[in-house]
């Protein structure tokens, strides 16, 4: 091979690898586009629940739904349930009259995937009251929200537009001593609502386990 051949195919392999870069770039960028952000519509979903059912955002057309990701192996949300605020959390909006759903999106074989009669089990055994738990073992739904962590909570209003997207409290840790400590931007955002206005914090950095689509 010659010299200018190889300086040839160094170019042809740079110019290659830039591409690919560029590529990657443009993948990023698209994901983080299609994300549901506060002020959008919220995608629109079917997805079975724990007892087989099929369940829509259709169903609770006026009314303040809130959608929790969650993974029971993932010490994040650990946190939150051994220490009993996200019971708290989701018996409070069922007394208001908010539907809770809390969405698996874990794929078969991989940690927090779950049946529907093992979803029901832990439902019951942490005491929590979620209005449905759907299965997204496809990955479909929380593709669609650009769920990326679990927990990672999304509130929507009435007129079916995201007004909280992001993390559940304001400390990123998986220690229980931390939830009485932190804000709860679920609970402010919720707050908001029930008194007429809109939330004053829309959008945070969620943190937890990554979904495991």
């Amino acid at each position: 091979m010659t010299m200018f051949s190889r300086e040839r195919w160094s170019l042809i392999a740079g110019v290659a690898a830039a591409a690919a870069l560029t590529a990657a770039a443009l993948i990023v960028s698209a994901n983080e586009a299609s994300a549901a952000t506060p002020g959008d519509l919220a995608p629109a979903f079917e997805e079975l629940n724990s007892a087989g059912g099929k369940v829509s955002l259709a169903d609770f057309k006026g009314r303040t739904v809130v959608l929790e990701w969650t993974n029971d192996g993932c010490p994040f949300v650990q946190k939150h349930y051994n220490s009993g605020a996200m019971q708290s959390l989701q018996a409070s909006a069922r007394r208001d009259g908010i539907v809770w759903l809390s969405v698996v999106s874990s794929k078969p074989g991989s940690q927090g995937h779950v049946t529907g009669t093992e979803a029901d089990r832990l439902t019951a055994e942490r005491k929590a009251s979620p209005a449905h738990v759907l299965l997204d073992p496809d990955g479909s739904m929380g593709r669609a929200f650009g769920a990326k962590t679990t927990p990672h909570m999304f509130v929507i209003g009435p007129d079916g537009r995201i007004v909280y997207s992001g993390a559940i409290d304001s400390i990123r840790s998986s220690d229980v001593r931390d939830v009485p400590r932190a804000v709860n931007y679920v609970s402010l955002a919720l707050e908001a609502l029930k008194a007429g206005r809109p939330p004053e914090t829309t959008l945070t950095v969620p943190y937890g386990c990554s979904v495991k689509y």
